[in-house]
This record gives structure tokens, sequence and C-alpha cells, in this order.
């Protein structure tokens, strides 16, 4: 698509460009280097299967979520990471809401931590709103503000590995670059039977081969999108809607011809789950201290669960199924009053009903407390407690389950 830039504009990307391609020339050229013709065999190469998926993804595939038929690669860049392990019905809402209230990278990056994680609070995984601010100002101090076209220079971004790069420059750009997403893991393990675990290293790089060996050669489309936008998507969209992780939809797929999974009646054991481990389970106490219309809350630290997030006072316990009640009981007391002494006198408190939550690699059982005082003493200035009034929770960057706990108590 052609577009109409002033001299200025145009110069400042020029600039930017050429100062990008010399750093592409300073960088180590590890895993976007071209694959020798030893490495991809003939097998790996097939023209064909791009063109299938192609053909597919224009009469069948996604064409009207938000982030589509542009290439602001903001608004792609964006999608992008809030799609990293997160359902596009979850991500919609976000997206949105995010969008009105940080346009441009510009205003992401010149808002503050607490903003953004705001508006990032309930989707998860909040290591991704952390980068997303850091990486946003690294686009304007060190880009003026232009995302790089480079997948190398993406992927030195906080928060951008080369999957999410490939797909920022192919949307954003056109760049012909693979990417190797959960999606598209599953639709190569069953069109080729690849029947090891694809999150062991030498299958991965396999995969890896492949995902770059199965690019179309050239653009084989015209008008706005190019071929590697429509087959980047299409990839996307099978393993997103037919090629799904139960009850796949193989009748309807492209691929079907092709697929070893299909052929073997193996698509329910491809591609080969990870090995299970018991989930640990993990406890604790959070204490909800009310004074009059506010409630303490405390900023968590960066790292860890629910990182720069605030949250509720909380004290661990060893095992709140212990079989030594007693002794538990009084543990919990003690260190309940340890924690609450520097904010007052207690008046009462009342125990509430145990929540669970789940997270990727633990499962987390949650002793919920409320607490009133007599009267609050003053926080040190450098605390990082904090009263907060109630009436503003609904807005708080809060985890999600610590949200909806208070909205149904306050």
């Amino acid at each position: 698509m052609k577009r109409v830039v002033g001299n200025a504009a145009q110069d400042k990307k020029s600039a930017v460009e050429g100062r990008n391609k010399k750093l592409v020339a300073q960088t180590p050229q590890k895993k976007y280097q071209s694959i020798s013709p030893e490495i991809v065999s003939k097998n790996m190469h097939d023209e064909s299967f791009s063109t299938a998926v192609i053909a597919w993804q224009k009469q069948h595939g996604r064409h009207a979520l938000p982030w589509q038929n542009t290439r602001d690669a903001y608004r792609v860049w964006l999608s992008e990471i809030m799609l990293q392990q997160t359902q596009v019905t979850a991500v919609i809402p976000y997206y949105h809401r995010f969008l009105q209230t940080f346009p441009d990278v510009q205003t992401l990056a010149a808002a503050s931590s607490e903003q953004v994680m705001s508006h990032w609070s309930g989707l998860g995984y909040y290591s991704r709103a952390r980068n997303l601010h850091k990486c946003a100002q690294l686009v304007v101090s060190d880009h003026h503000g232009i995302f790089p076209a480079d997948p190398l220079l993406l992927e030195q971004l906080p928060g951008i590995g080369r999957s999410t790069a490939a797909a920022i420059a192919a949307f954003s750009y056109g760049a012909r670059a693979a990417i190797l997403d959960g999606n598209v893991k599953r639709v190569f393990a069953r069109v080729f039977g690849i029947d090891r675990y694809p999150g062991e290293k030498a299958v991965e790089n396999d995969l890896w081969f492949r995902a770059r060996a199965l690019l179309p050669e050239q653009d084989i489309e015209s008008g706005f999108e190019s071929g590697i936008e429509s087959y980047t998507q299409g990839l996307m969209d099978l393993g997103a809607t037919l090629c799904t992780r139960n009850r796949p939809a193989c009748e309807r797929c492209p691929l079907a011809e092709r697929c070893v999974a299909y052929a073997t009646g193996r698509t329910a054991e491809l591609p080969v789950r990870k090995p299970k481990k018991a989930i640990p389970e993990k406890y604790a106490v959070m204490l909800i201290v009310l004074d009059g219309n506010q409630v303490l809350l405390e900023q968590r630290p960066n790292h860890g669960i629910w990182g720069g997030l605030l949250s509720l006072p909380q004290i661990s316990v060893e095992d709140v199924q212990a079989e030594n009640a007693p002794d538990l009981a009084h543990q919990l007391q003690h260190n309940m009053l340890l924690a609450l002494a520097p904010f007052g006198a207690i008046d009462g408190i009342e125990s509430l009903p145990a929540i669970t939550h789940g997270f990727t690699h633990f499962k987390l059982h949650i002793a919920p407390y409320r607490i009133s005082l007599k009267q609050r003493h003053q926080l040190a200035g450098q605390s990082s407690q904090v009263w907060y009034a109630i009436k503003n929770l609904a807005d708080a960057p809060l985890p999600a389950p610590v949200k909806k706990l208070l909205l149904s108590l306050c």
C-alpha cells in the first residue's frame, strides 16, 4: 500500500532505518540467519504448503479482529503482547480500553507505571505489562518512536521473543520472517507427524527449520496484504479455529490431505503433551484491613507473582490443611498480630470463606480475614502500604482474584 509522507517525516524515517541497518550489522546473527541448503531438505521446502494456507486464509480466515487491516506497528505490537498465552475474546476489551488511554507509543511511554498496571489488571501474566511499558520507553528513546522493521532489532526489545518479533515485522512491514507460537507448533506437529514433545530443544529447533523453509518464496498477492501477512495470519487462524487442541475440524482443514496425524488417526495424541508434574500448592493469609471508607493495600515487588500491582497485605503459613490445627491457629494469630501492629489497634477479626486461584505453575489457596481497627496509626513516609478509597477499587491496579474479593465485600 502506497503512503504519502512529508519530507521531514520521510527524512526522519530514513535516518531511523539507516541506524537500524547499522545496528543489525552489529548484532550477532544467531536466530534469523539464512539456513543452508544442506539443512533445509527437499521434504521441508514445499511451496504448495504456503499456497494452501494463504488461499484458505483469504476465504475462511479471520479478517475483522480489531488489530487487523492496519500496518500501525504500535497496534500490532500491542495486540501480539496481549495475545501471548491469552485468548482473543479476553484480549479484545483490554485492547480497546488500552488504546483509548494510550493511543500511541509516545503516550504509553510517558504514562506512570500505576496507570499501565491498572489498565492491565485482570489480563494476567503481569510481567508482560512491565515489559510493555519498558519497551514503549525504549522505542521512543532509542528508535525515535518508530518500531524497527527488522525482527532482530525487535527481539532486542523487552517482552518480544523470536516468534512475536517475526509476527510484528510481518504484519507491520511485510517482512519475510517465520513465526512459531503454540498454535503453529500444534499445526506442524500434526501435519508432519512429530511424535516428540515440541518443548524439547532439539524438536523445537527442527520446528524452526521447518517454519523457515515453508515461508512463501515471494508475495503471491497484490493489494494491502502481502503473501507473508496472509500466510502468517493463516497459520494463526488454523491453530485457533480448526487445528484446535481438542476436537480439531480436520474435514475443513486445507492441510488435511498432507496431515500425518489425520491420516493415522493420531490427532488426539499429537502434539505430544509435556510430561506431567505434580502441581505445587501454596497457602497464604490475606488481610482485609478496613478503616472507614478505606482499605489497606500494599505494593508488591516488581518480581514474582502479581509483580508491580497493589494487593492485600498477606502473611504466609506452612499449610492451612495441616493436622496440628491448634498449633497452626496459634501461629496464625501471632503472625497476624505482628503484621497488623504498625497499622493500629485491632477492633475485630472475621474469617472469610477461602478462595483458590490457579497459576501456570502452582495453585494458591487464600484464606482472607476481614479486620477492623479501633484507631489507625500514621503510615511511614516511605511505606509500601497505602490506604485506598473503597470507591476507587474498580479501577485499581489489583490482581483479578483480589479485586473480585474486595468488590464482593466492600
